[in-house]
């Protein structure tokens, strides 16, 4: 079976966590790692033979747009999560659309990879965007992976379906949700990210087992470049919950995707979505 892996590329200063914390008309003066951390996730996959889809902010290939061609170079996908992190919920069509096509042109201009993946920053294609899929479609993506099925204090769209779905009638776009498990008739965030960190890392190699033996779907992991990361700068302004999701386990997390690219196959998320397009409702 194999499984889509992806990287959220953004800063330790762009993440949800720090949204109220860190302004970001002040991004521009802080201190910058996200390059150096994703040579490092490159040089990680490169060992284990992995390819991946780097989901990126169109902020930082604006920047970085040698990073970009890295990527690519490395025969890896670069796809769109935005511009700046800005949640979708917290934009009307228009505008949504124009954030859209502005992160595509900057990510295009400087990878030389056409765009055809989108990931929203913190999941955030949620009940309160309905219309973000038909955008996304009219926008000619061939699939979104923005959803997360599951109830949480900062993102979440529990009745969304687990796998692959078409939010859009008549159009070829797909939706592929990020990983969830069942236990006890619960549905259990297990898509990466700090559920990967924080948690044991037998749970989510029992999820991915569970999801690719009982449910015969392939998951979809993610995690971000600032998660192998744990010399960057710490934010005492920010709440302690927030702080804790952050920073712990950094020191082992790039431990922990090694035994993950050894345990499983692994492909880019587009590799992923024309299969899963074929059957999905």
């Amino acid at each position: 079976m194999l499984n889509a892996l992806s990287v959220d590329v953004e800063d330790w200063f762009q993440v949800g966590a720090f949204e109220r914390t860190i302004r970001r008309e002040d991004w521009a003066g802080l201190t910058h790692r996200v390059e150096r951390n994703s040579d490092a996730v490159l040089a990680l996959f490169d060992e284990a033979g992995v390819k991946a889809t780097f989901f990126t902010l169109g902020w930082v290939a604006e920047r970085y747009p040698a990073l970009m061609r890295r990527i690519v170079e490395a025969g890896h996908e670069v796809a769109s999560h935005g511009y700046d992190h800005a949640r979708v919920f917290t934009f009307d069509g228009a505008g949504f659309r124009a954030d859209l096509r502005r992160s595509r042109a900057i990510l295009e201009d400087a990878s030389g990879q056409a765009v055809t993946g989108y990931r929203a920053p913190s999941f955030s294609i949620d009940r309160r965007t309905p219309w973000a899929h038909e955008v996304l479609a009219e926008e000619g993506y061939a699939y979104s992976s923005s959803v997360a099925p599951i109830r949480h204090d900062h993102y979440g769209w529990p009745e969304s379906p687990r796998f692959a779905w078409k939010p859009v009638k008549g159009s070829p776009l797909v939706e592929l949700p990020v990983t969830t498990a069942k236990l006890a008739g619960r549905t259990l965030a297990a898509g990466g990210g700090g559920f990967f960190r924080l948690l044991p890392y037998g749970f989510s190699r029992w999820a991915i087992r569970q999801v690719n033996r009982r449910d015969g779907r392939p998951a979809i992991i993610y995690f971000h470049p600032w998660e192998i990361d744990p010399d960057q700068p710490r934010v005492e302004g920010a709440p302690l919950r927030s702080r804790l999701r952050h920073y712990t386990n950094l020191s082992g997390m790039a431990a922990k995707l090694r035994r993950l690219t050894r345990d499983f196959q692994w492909t880019r998320v587009d590799a992923l979505a024309a299969q899963e397009a074929e059957r999905a409702a």
